[in-house]
């Protein structure tokens, strides 16, 4: 048994076979869904930082090896996680596949989708950044072979040339993941140099010397996410429109 201080014992299954008994792995029923899932739920609860497959075997009560019949390294595990996170978009029903009420429409509702899936899972949502997506030339969040023929088929269907859908594609991949790291970053997200949080209290004497940031101070702690991604979504359509113009 694992005695390790602060975790859960996981029982030893090399002495279960040779004592004769059914090894842990036999009696509890194990996929890479389940997996997947426990893995996110280690993330969302504890960071990234801390996610090892020991740790996992614990959370699902099997020994480590057991779990890499279904995922064979922690790196294959990571992209499976980051798999569980797009997969969200296809069960979301305000998400479209292709466009139905024009363009705006079909964009406005995929952003608040990837957004929605960031909010959730804030401190797993820098792994749709840091993976490597399915192909080299495809960008985060929207990185997934799948997404990018939808969104592309999407505009070009709706009058964008070629040129302009790819032009589209790039703006609004950068838009959403620059916007959504900081976002997650607030709700205490790992997302390496761009992590602003500081948990330390501000020095109110050095902090009053700045007079005119001191005076504002309130207006700059609130929480203003949500009007900020509406306000640059819009901002972000709107230049859309015009390179829908002018490329064709």
């Amino acid at each position: 048994m694992d005695t390790t201080p602060g975790s859960e014992p996981v029982p030893d299954a090399d002495a279960a076979a040779v004592a004769g008994e059914p090894v842990p792995s036999e009696r509890i029923a194990l996929d890479r869904d389940r997996i997947l899932h426990a893995a996110l739920d280690h993330i969302d609860e504890q960071g990234l930082a801390g996610l090892t497959m020991r740790r996992l075997g614990q959370r699902v009560g099997v020994e480590a090896m057991s779990l890499y019949r279904y995922v064979p390294g922690k790196e294959e595990l990571l992209d499976g996680v980051v798999e569980l996170l797009l997969g969200d978009l296809r069960v979301d029903p305000d998400v479209l596949r292709r466009p139905t009420h024009g363009w705006q429409d079909f964009l406005q509702r995929l952003a608040h989708g990837v957004r929605r899936i960031a909010l959730a899972h804030p401190k797993a949502f820098p792994l749709v950044a840091s993976r490597p997506p399915e192909a080299p030339w495809l960008r985060p969040p929207l990185r997934s072979l799948e997404w990018v023929d939808a969104f592309l088929a999407g505009l070009v269907a709706e009058g964008f040339g070629d040129e302009a859908a790819v032009a589209a594609y790039r703006s609004f991949t950068s838009f959403l993941l620059g916007t959504l790291l900081l976002e997650v970053a607030a709700h205490g997200a790992d997302v390496g140099p761009l992590d602003v949080v500081d948990d330390h209290e501000a020095d109110d004497e050095e902090a009053s010397r700045h007079t005119t940031v001191w005076r504002l101070r309130g207006d700059l702690a609130q929480d203003t996410s949500a009007l900020e991604f509406e306000v640059a979504l819009e901002s972000l359509l709107e230049r859309l429109a015009l390179v829908r113009t002018e490329l064709g």
